[in-house]
């Protein structure tokens, strides 16, 4: 399992930088780098904190994600979690971050 990140859409928040058990994710040059992803311990805190969709995490065939890429994307209190498929297809579900945990 491993992270993937898209530092050009990176917009150098550091909440991946502070969330990272590992602490493998630094900021070079102001956006989010990570050096080694194979260390990468999966745990995905850092997906789940990136605000922009720039950390894409991969799901590969040991979890039954058959090489799919997994994004977030936040907009307002929206989040939306996006599997792209190899083929290109992607799917997207939406959880209102205000609603979800209302109970």
């Amino acid at each position: 399992m491993s992270i993937r990140i898209n530092t050009p859409s990176c917009v150098g928040c550091k909440r991946c930088v502070e969330v990272c058990p590992g602490n493998l994710i630094k900021l070079v040059d102001g956006r989010a780098y990570i050096n080694r992803p194979k260390d990468c311990w999966g745990c995905t805190s850092c997906l789940k904190e990136c605000k922009t969709g720039a950390i894409q995490f991969f799901l590969g065939a040991d979890i039954g994600g058959k090489g799919s890429i997994l994004s977030v994307n936040e907009q307002g209190d929206e989040r939306h979690w996006i599997v792209t498929s190899p083929e290109g297809t992607t799917k997207t579900i939406t959880v209102n971050t205000k609603e979800s945990n209302k109970y």
